[in-house]
């Protein structure tokens, strides 16, 4: 019964990583035929000034995005795992955005955001007219936002989730004991959270390496480099310079900088078997 499973991982995973792995050393514009190229393309990647930048850009984008989207899921998680009246309303409207396309987010959130047709412009508010994608540091804060925004309503499902696990006698222990909910959620519910949060910061981190649509369509990168992730950078590379070695270096160090995060978040959780006790 596992043989259908590992015949599509192995089609549609292995066999296309193998390609990608392959033609990093090689020469090929996408359409004429492929050359041996050596570790050439490797070499021009790694020695590109540029790259330095695009890896930082990466790694902020990383670290900030969690920075916002774990303890507001957290937050969120915890309160729709609650008994309130309408929590059923409000985990579906929560929810919408995840539902909605990237692409689609980003071209609305780029009128917004528009100095001078945007929401800012249309409701007089001069906070919100200022060019928010035209200056490198604004453009990488609202690059954070809006990746925050789409995504904390999937990470809020895996912490509700998770507070569903934690035994109710728990926290009745704990109000017998005098507890209140401030010191039951940083003594009970985050201690008990470990593994989620170790599960959904790994999906976290890892997924932000392949953030390209949203950029690509709110700043293409820009102003400047501000916002060139190593994901666009691989596009731009392959399907606008036509220099698909490099770009599947960049896919290259993508997958193995992906594989060692997941591995290093991974340790950090422990063994297999107290996650599973959790039951995360």
């Amino acid at each position: 019964m596992v043989i259908p499973a590992l015949l599509i991982f192995v089609v549609f995973g292995v066999v296309p990583l193998l390609g990608v792995l392959l033609l990093s050393f090689a020469q090929w514009d996408g359409l004429g035929p492929i050359s041996l190229a050596g570790l050439s393309n490797w070499r021009t990647v790694l020695n590109d000034p540029g790259l330095p930048h695009t890896v930082l850009v990466t790694f902020e984008v990383m670290i900030l995005s969690w920075l916002v989207q774990t303890p507001l899921s957290l937050l969120l998680g915890v309160f729709l795992a609650g008994r309130q009246r309408y929590r059923a309303l409000l985990a579906v409207l929560y929810f919408i955005p995840l539902l909605l396309s990237s692409a689609a987010i980003a071209i609305t959130y780029k009128a917004l955001l528009d100095p001078n047709f945007g929401l800012g412009a249309g409701l007089k508010i001069g906070f919100l007219t200022q060019d928010w994608l035209g200056n490198s540091n604004l453009a990488l804060g609202v690059v954070i936002f809006v990746v925050s925004w789409q995504f904390i309503p999937f990470h809020s499902l895996i912490y509700q989730g998770g507070v569903r696990q934690i035994p109710a006698t728990m926290y009745e222990a704990a109000s017998i004991d005098g507890a209140g909910r401030i010191r039951q959620f940083f003594s009970i519910t985050v201690p008990q959270l470990k593994y989620t949060i170790i599960t959904s910061s790994t999906l976290m981190v890892v997924g932000s390496l392949t953030f390209f649509d949203l950029i690509f369509v709110l700043t293409a990168g820009g102003p400047g480099d501000a916002t060139r992730v190593l994901a666009l950078d691989m596009y731009k590379r392959g399907f606008q310079a036509n220099l698909m070695g490099p770009a599947s270096v960049i896919a290259v160090l993508l997958v193995l900088l992906g594989l060692a995060l997941a591995l290093l978040l991974r340790r950090l959780g422990g063994s297999t078997t107290a996650s599973q006790q959790e039951g995360a």
